[in-house]
């Protein structure tokens, strides 16, 4: 008891005897604090910011004008991202469904494998039917890399384009794609139950021949600044995204849609 004591006399009077020791460990201290704020202000500051980001997104997704695109970001349909108009509507080379003399053209650049392409459709042929006069509907590929099946999807719908079917064929594959059975397969039994011809049917889609055609609409598409599926010009301005029926019928009527 003794000995310990004695030492921790003797360590007490080091500290007390030198002020070279005590100025030292007054400015080790002085830094270890000054970090320890630093700290906790960056920390404070990051979760503020994650926090921002977490509120920002539950406003985008709360918002009911907007819509997701493929794997994007939510945008609003209401503002149109710069970009430049797609090509005129070439009756010869486009799949158009509506009168030439629409008041209001939509081209859509569509996978058929995309499911807000699918939802997209479903608000399309309600359009198609509420507007048959003042609405045309323009097709055009843009599929999509990560989705196996859209490309030969698309071939497909151009095989049958060239026996007059790019709308039956159109249906068949959405069809197919809320099925969730999509497939070479299943495009060629498609054909044969509308009325093909299906050995020059099956040809044209085993043989990529509809390749480049595809990669055309989505060549052009990219150039006008497509970033996603679907993608839907009104009248030339690009909404992005597949947005609510009642939205969609609200801005193609300030287009100028009447019935």
């Amino acid at each position: 008891m003794d000995s310990q004591n004695h030492t921790n006399k003797q360590g007490s009077s080091i500290w007390e005897s030198n002020p070279r020791v005590m100025f030292a460990l007054g400015i080790v201290a002085g830094v270890a604090i000054v970090s320890t704020i630093g700290l906790v202000l960056v920390f404070n500051f990051l979760m503020s910011g994650r926090s921002f980001n977490a509120q920002a997104m539950a406003g985008q997704t709360a918002n009911p004008t907007a819509a997701p695109t493929q794997a994007q970001p939510t945008t609003d349909p209401t503002a149109a991202a710069p970009s430049l108009p797609p090509a005129a509507v070439d009756e010869t080379r486009d799949h158009v469904y509506g009168p030439a003399d629409a008041k209001v053209t939509i081209i859509e650049y569509s996978d058929f494998e995309c499911p807000y392409c699918l939802r997209h459709y479903t608000t399309l042929q309600q359009i198609k039917k509420d507007f048959p006069n003042d609405v045309r509907v323009v097709f055009r590929h843009y599929p999509l890399s990560f989705h196996p099946e859209a490309q030969k999807a698309a071939e497909a719908s151009e095989c049958a384009a060239d026996q007059g079917k790019f709308w039956e064929m159109y249906d068949k594959i959405f069809a197919a794609n809320e099925a969730g059975n999509m497939g070479v397969d299943v495009w060629k039994a498609a054909a044969k139950e509308l009325g093909l011809n299906t050995d020059e049917f099956n040809k044209c889609l085993d043989g990529g021949s509809k390749a480049s055609r595809v990669a055309e609409d989505l060549s052009e598409g990219q150039n006008i600044g497509v970033e996603g599926t679907p993608a839907s010009f009104v009248n030339g301005e690009l909404i992005s995204g597949a947005i609510p029926y009642e939205t969609f019928k609200g801005i193609i009527q300030q287009a100028g849609a009447t019935n």
